[in-house]
């Protein structure tokens, strides 16, 4: 019942933005625990932002920090990745993941020590000239 369809991946150049788009279905994301993490080749899974209504907390890696802004529109249940001032090594396959029911901080489940029962499909954000 619970579902998660990211979009808004594509190429971009570096210095170039992207929003990423998460449209959740089977809970409302006004109430839940949501996270951005990418994956590139050779490289492990990486928290980049994730907000907990456990805590009302919001995190950002510090590789994206001032740049990365993770948002919410109850209207349409979607979380957002907004990501300015790209670089290449931004580039990766970006999924959201869901927890309809927190139980921790959004530190913790950035960090992997709280698990997402729910995951997107990903999309492929490439940054190059």
């Amino acid at each position: 019942q619970l579902q998660l369809v990211e979009s808004g991946g594509g190429l971009v150049q570096p210095g170039g933005s992207l929003r990423l788009a998460c449209t959740a279905s089977g809970f409302t994301v006004d109430n839940c625990a949501i996270g951005w993490f990418r994956q590139a080749p050779g490289k492990e899974r990486e928290g980049v932002s994730c907000f907990s209504s456990y805590d009302a907390g919001t995190y950002y890696a510090d590789s994206v920090k001032g740049r990365f802004t993770i948002s919410r529109d109850t209207a349409t249940n979607t979380v957002y990745l907004q990501m300015n001032n790209l670089k290449p090594e931004d580039t990766a396959v970006y999924y959201c993941a869901a927890d309809f029911r927190p139980t921790s901080y959004a530190v913790y489940y950035c960090a992997g020590y709280i698990n997402f029962p729910s995951w997107g499909q990903g999309t492929q954000v490439t940054v190059s000239s």
